[in-house]
């Protein structure tokens, strides 16, 4: 693994002067990238097309890279490319000449690795897309991606024993407000696919570290983790995968998909909690050796 910081075309990493904790964070539902030849293929406005955005997810957790663990952050966005999704999940009514695969939930709400939809179920294309250029997506984002990824997490769990993957997303308020309108709607959702991509000890410090800073959690409900938690979570291996997802109305308008003017002040509650997740992996390991 390249230990050097880079920004290519699928991503940015930003690498530590010294790795010293275990966790590694991403987000790759934050990219912004949105070519021109994109938005002229797609039906929808600027504004409608970013609604599947996990937006500034990157503004929120980038600092943390201070605490001396690496941060993934995606370029496109996930109306592009989903890659929170399998590559063969492939959706037969966006992509020409896709085989079906099976019954696929995901698939068959529009949201396979590339969607068919954004929130709400606005369709983003008028017809099909050709399995060529579906394929370039996948080689030129969603491989870069999960390679580099891969070689963090490997890399980690060689030389410091366990590797805990921190998967950023945020959530619309209002749809999880609906899950359960008995209660308030939680400031953040834990995902380890119900104890199945992370163990229940390194679950439980990630949850105590966000509600020492004033967080309400909950676990898995409506979010309990999609491919990533599934593919880089093994607890039994000491590789673990948790998902975040953050309530958006924490600090941004999601009507206009515009930061809100006081958002810097959830960014510090939350970059605060994310320094306590990261000493989770050190280990006794301490930033004053630099």
């Amino acid at each position: 693994m390249e230990k050097c910081s880079k920004i290519t075309d699928a991503y940015e990493l930003i690498c530590p002067s010294k790795q010293i904790s275990s966790v590694v964070f991403a987000s790759p539902h934050s990219g912004r990238l949105y070519s021109e030849d994109f938005l002229k293929q797609s039906i929808l406005t600027h504004p409608l097309i970013r609604s599947s955005e996990d937006a500034y997810v990157d503004l929120l957790i980038r600092d943390v890279v201070d605490r001396g663990v690496y941060v993934l952050l995606a370029q496109h966005p996930r109306a592009y490319l989903d890659l929170n999704r399998a590559a063969d999940e492939m959706d037969a009514a966006v992509v020409e000449g896709a085989q079906p695969n099976g019954q696929n939930p995901r698939l068959a709400s529009g949201l396979g690795v590339i969607p068919r939809v954004v929130a709400h179920g606005r369709p983003i294309y008028h017809g099909k897309l050709s399995q060529r250029e579906a394929q370039d997506r996948i080689d030129k984002v969603w491989s870069p991606y999960h390679a580099t990824l891969t070689d963090i997490l490997n890399e980690t769990h060689r030389s410091l024993g366990e590797s805990i993957l921190i998967d950023m997303h945020s959530m619309p308020h209002d749809a999880v407000a609906a899950f359960n309108p008995s209660f308030s709607a939680p400031d953040i959702v834990l995902g380890d696919r119900y104890g199945a991509s992370a163990s229940s000890y390194v679950v439980d410090r990630v949850s105590e570290a966000l509600k020492r800073h004033g967080l309400s959690v909950v676990r898995n409900s409506p979010f309990a983790g999609a491919y990533i938690c599934q593919k880089y979570g093994r607890p039994s291996q000491n590789q673990h995968a948790i998902q975040i997802e953050i309530n958006r109305s924490l600090y941004l308008d999601e009507a206009s998909v515009d930061l809100k003017p006081d958002w810097q002040v959830f960014q510090r509650v939350l970059q605060n909690a994310l320094k306590d997740i990261a000493e989770i992996g050190s280990d006794g390991r301490s930033l004053a050796a630099e």
